[in-house]
């Protein structure tokens, strides 16, 4: 006989919505957390193989949880899968901004591209997401169609266009270089002797063409070049040498001495690397700022360790300066004096790459260095962390603001180790220097034994070296109770400043961080400095920290007068000796290998040698500067890194609707390389000379926090980083970057969401951020990672994932 249930075991509806004993329900429910997870595979591989459909890994968590029957095909999964796409593509607001996220989401072809089809299907998709009427989504979808179509025409022109001329460029200038001769060729090709070609070359009246290094009698010397071009042109002047030779009148170099005179301008003109380098002018670097070279500058360089009250120094002669300027390496730095200024009733504007403050009466302006203006004096000048003048990408920023800052006072704030290369740039200035050095205010001491993971605890902060890396051991932490706050390179400043404050007011015990907080950032007192390992990947390969790396970071435990008034440096169990910390920490300062600083070109001189070679091409222009700006034995500067400025003249220089100084501004701009952000700022510049408005990135709907997996939270660091590079956009373009408000409030949107996914305890799918998600570490370029025995992985991303030039740049 059947049984019924009494009333209190009524039905109640599965996740379905039919009725169901609750034995039943709670038996489909378990069935279907069985089935999701091959689910979630069979989704991912259907979605990869659905050539319109731009999901993203959270949409498949989306539509998972809406399917209640556990004998789902893939029909229903799709279907369910598509809502969830329709769902997000709703939430950008306007259509062109969901048809422009859902694009890029579309599985790209062997061309690197979707198909047209595949654009016009997204299209419709966003008009269906966006309740359209019919006539109105087909409208849309062919307009979607045709544009990209255009883009796409406008895009490979400028390409291949590109591409010409950069292999034009190469072709010249090998074709002149190959064309050049010894000094052997001077008799025939001047009609003179050898002894008058080699006096004639000691006295500086002959052009040489460059100077290449070969090999004489076991050592390397540099040899003269030379373009017969050139020197048959002065055939006629050798009359008036030997006159002057005799003693009849004195001979002066020919005028545009190495130029091939009488070159039509229509073509890049053949002219020699001295020509080059005469009108760029970087030999005589300190010269081309006018400016300070005309103020009675005095420069003082207060040096010493972290926590040595450096700022402090600076800051307080700053905020009694009637005007000033204070420079630093992040905006986030930047935003820290504006705020201590402030603070001492000094009001103060803000100017960074991407973001501008004006307060109306302030003579004092906080700004990161490569935003230091040349025209405008002031009384004093602070330009902080000045060791990064060696820094092999952004040193030459540090060089122009310390030759250049005009300010009678300039005070220079950093390591000791700096000391050599700011006394070679005094005497190029012909500055008078004084040197204050300051000692650490507080004991720091290594701990004499690793330290356990089990014994991090309040207080203490653990380095490593990637951001895969923080996020295991934060997630480990988390596993032994400990509350984290975490910190790494690609979190932007308004995040990284939540997080220190975080630490510092107690709400979370232990900091894990990259070597990102070595360079400002108030944290506070800390306890110990805990390094994760004593080796770091550089981008190139695993070597040992530097000694400077270690005090620079380590010497951020203590703080003189506050509750860690002594501070440790520690390594974990199984990360190194602890006796190199040691060694570190006594160590004396050492000086870089090569005192010479680093210069770089600026739109003035770009400007300039592109107009002396007569050509439109700026990855001409930047090759010819890299060969022959200065000579590898210059005795005072060396030519700075200009890759990534090449790499992106090579990507833009086929749009030449934009003139040459609007694409020195784009190969300016700073851009993520691993996020192919040398190709999205070349399509903005394609879309830049149509005359069509560049719309800011936008990451669309993002899961709520404490179910927030790390696709998601690296997709929203990712759009971060770009809208970076697009504000840095919009304050030199704004009739095209116009969207500035909507580019801030998603700024404000990614980051409030994203510290409140770090500040989230791991729950659900939380636990794949905080373990750094499931797949194995990897190191660039595929590699496999290298695993410590203590099981964390290492990763290889230098300075945490985000690259330290380009995009940094102001």
């Amino acid at each position: 006989m059947e049984q019924h249930p009494p009333p209190n075991e009524a039905e109640a509806p599965d996740a379905a919505g039919q009725g169901h004993p609750a034995s039943d329900r709670e038996g489909r429910r378990s069935l279907l957390d069985a089935r999701r997870p091959a689910w979630r595979e069979r989704l991912s591989s259907l979605s990869r193989r659905a050539e319109a459909l731009p999901a993203r890994p959270d949409d498949i968590d989306i539509a998972l949880t809406s399917i209640g029957d556990p004998e789902a095909g893939d029909p229903a999964l799709l279907a369910a899968l598509r809502e969830a796409v329709l769902a997000r593509l709703s939430g950008y607001g306007t259509p062109e901004a969901a048809l422009a996220a859902a694009v890029e989401d579309l599985p790209k072809g062997s061309t690197g591209e979707p198909t047209l089809e595949a654009v016009g299907h997204c299209a419709a998709l966003v008009a269906e997401a966006f309740a359209m009427p019919a006539l109105q989504a087909d409208a849309f979808t062919w307009r979607a169609t045709d544009a990209e179509r255009r883009r796409r025409g406008e895009r490979r022109a400028a390409t291949r266009l590109a591409r010409e001329t950069r292999a034009e460029e190469e072709r010249r200038l090998k074709e002149w270089e190959s064309s050049l001769v010894g000094a052997d060729a001077l008799p025939s090709l001047l009609g003179c002797t050898r002894h008058e070609a080699d006096r004639w070359l000691r006295a500086g009246i002959i052009p040489v063409a460059r100077r290449v290094a070969v090999r004489r009698a076991g050592r390397t010397v540099q040899e003269p070049e030379f373009d017969p071009a050139a020197l048959e042109s002065l055939r006629g002047e050798i009359a008036a040498w030997r006159r002057a030779d005799s003693g009849e009148r004195p001979v002066e170099a020919p005028p545009g001495v190495g130029a091939a005179p009488g070159e039509a301008r229509g073509e890049t003109r053949r002219i020699s690397n001295a020509a080059v380098a005469r009108i760029a002018g970087l030999d005589r670097y300190a010269a081309h700022f006018a400016t300070a070279r005309a103020l009675d500058r005095r420069i003082i360089a207060c040096l010493g360790p972290t926590n040595s009250g450096k700022t402090y120094f600076g800051l307080s002669r700053l905020a009694e300066a009637e005007s000033g300027l204070a420079l630093g390496p992040l905006r986030l730095l930047a935003h820290e004096y504006r705020e201590a200024l402030e603070a001492r009733g000094v009001p103060t504007s803000l100017s960074t790459g991407e973001e501008r403050i004006r307060v109306p009466g302030s003579r004092h302006t906080a700004a990161t260095v490569e935003m230091c203006p040349f025209t405008n004096p002031v009384d004093v000048a602070v330009i902080d962390e000045i060791q990064m003048l060696a820094d092999p990408e952004r040193g030459a920023a540090w060089t122009a603001a310390l030759m250049g800052v005009p300010a009678r006072q300039v005070i220079v704030l950093g390591a000791p180790d700096a000391a050599p290369m700011i006394r070679r740039i005094a005497q190029l200035c012909g500055d008078p220097l004084e040197e204050v050095r300051l000692e650490r205010m507080g004991p720091l001491s290594a701990a004499p034994v690793p330290v356990p993971l089990a014994e991090i605890g309040r207080g203490d902060a653990v380095i490593a070296f990637s951001r895969r890396e923080v996020f295991a051991l934060r997630a480990e932490l988390l596993r032994r109770g400990r509350t984290v706050a975490v910190v790494y390179g690609a979190l932007g400043p308004t995040v990284r400043r939540a997080e220190a404050r975080r630490f510092r007011e107690g709400e979370a015990e232990v900091l894990v961080a990259t070597d990102a907080i070595g360079m400002g950032l108030n944290i506070g007192p800390l306890r110990r400095v805990v390094f994760s390992a004593l080796t770091k990947y550089d981008g190139k390969e695993d070597r040992p920290l530097t000694v400077q790396e270690i005090k620079q970071i380590g010497g951020r435990a203590g703080r003189f007068g506050g509750e860690h008034a002594e501070g440790i440096v520690a390594v974990l169990e199984r990360g190194g000796d602890p006796r190199d910390i040691a060694r570190a920490l006594k160590a004396a300062p050492t000086a870089p290998e090569d005192l010479r600083p680093p210069v770089a070109p600026d739109a003035e001189i770009v400007a300039a040698v592109a107009a002396e070679m007569g050509t439109d091409s700026l990855f001409g222009t930047l090759r010819r500067i890299e060969r022959a700006v200065l000579r590898r034995d210059d005795p005072n500067y060396r030519l700075g890194d200009l890759s990534t400025q090449m790499a992106i003249a090579a990507a833009v220089d086929g749009v030449r609707e934009l003139s040459l100084m609007d694409r020195w501004t784009y190969a300016m701009c700073p851009v993520d390389e691993r996020d192919e952000g040398i190709a999205r700022l070349s399509d903005w510049a394609v879309e830049h000379s149509l005359g069509m408005a560049v719309p800011p990135p936008k990451a669309g709907r993002l899961p709520a926090p404490d179910r927030a997996g790390q696709d998601a939270l690296q997709l929203a660091e990712r759009v971060h980083r770009r809208l970076v590079a697009w504000r840095w956009m919009a304050l030199r373009f704004p009739d095209t970057y116009r969207d500035i408000e909507g580019a801030l409030a998603e700024s404000r949107r990614l980051n409030e969401w994203i510290e409140a996914v770090l500040s989230a305890l791991p729950s659900g799918r939380a636990r794949a951020v905080s373990a750094g998600g499931d797949m194995p570490a990897r190191r660039r370029g595929g590699a496999p990672g290298r695993f410590r025995s203590n099981g964390l992985a290492r990763a290889g991303a230098k300075n945490g994932g985000q690259r330290p030039g380009p995009p940094a740049k102001g």
